[in-house]
């Protein structure tokens, strides 16, 4: 169920076109792995003609930007997020995230063709990243994401393990992190899972049905992309830190004339 405050959101960005892609929290209770969230994060179209729409429905919203950066084309286009809160009656307090780039994530134009999209009762539609995407963007180094991550698969698999497409094994294969149900799958489809260890050596311990050392190697996976995403942040990071110091200067010499 998407609260109330998330629909205004959601209905403003749509009655104003804005091209852009529910993610985060939302996107994963749309998906049938619930995760409480106050926030709305959006990939979004970092285009100067979607920006303007971006702006309008924001402004609907009586959102203003927190903290930093600002809500400018070239720190989205490095991969910073930009983020707002509400003030509008039915939505006050609510944090709104855009982001354009993310580690590892395919570029916007891909991320909208290979979208999902979900009708809501209302007459509310709502575009998602792909369950894909979704997966790949919650690869960071946040400790809440990895669990999440993990339920988002296996509610896939447990929801179309009966009626397996080559696509949703393949995905299965790439994605699960569960040793259990990476057994499974290996001991169901051995030939695709062969094949996909091309990709994901750690296969190799699901073939054998080696659960304990499967745990081992999904856990050094796991590691690995944790500290991938720590490089990708450090110079946005630098950056961040930078504009802050940047911004308090100018308010002190602000204050100074007073």
């Amino acid at each position: 169920m998407i609260p109330n405050p998330i629909r205004t959101v959601l209905s403003s960005m749509q009655r104003h076109r804005v091209r852009a892609l529910l993610m985060g929290g939302q996107a994963c209770v749309l998906y049938g792995a619930a995760e409480f969230s106050r926030d709305t994060d959006f990939a979004i179209f970092a285009r100067p003609a979607n920006l303007k729409r971006l702006r309008a429905a924001l402004a609907e919203l009586q959102a203003a930007v927190i903290a930093i950066p600002p809500f400018d084309l070239r720190y989205l286009r490095r991969g910073h997020a930009v983020h707002f809160r509400c003030r509008v009656p039915g939505a006050s307090g609510l944090r709104i995230d855009v982001m354009t780039r993310m580690r590892g994530v395919a570029p916007f134009p891909t991320l909208w063709r290979r979208r999902t999209t979900v009708r809501l009762p209302g007459r509310l539609v709502v575009q998602l990243l792909s369950l894909p995407d979704l997966v790949q963007a919650k690869k960071t180094q946040r400790d809440k994401d990895w669990p999440m991550l993990r339920r988002l698969v296996e509610a896939h698999y447990f929801a179309h393990r009966g009626a397996a497409r080559p696509e949703h094994r393949q995905f299965w294969f790439c994605e699960l992190r569960t040793a259990d149900l990476l057994v499974e799958v290996a001991r169901r489809w051995p030939g695709a899972a062969r094949r996909a260890s091309v990709g994901r050596p750690l296969l190799r311990w699901a073939l054998r049905a080696r659960p304990t050392a499967l745990e081992k190697a999904l856990a050094r996976e796991e590691a690995a992309e944790r500290a991938a995403d720590r490089r990708y942040w450090e110079p946005l990071e630098r950056e961040l830190a930078t504009l802050r110091r940047t911004r308090r200067s100018h308010q002190a010499r602000s204050a100074g004339t007073k």
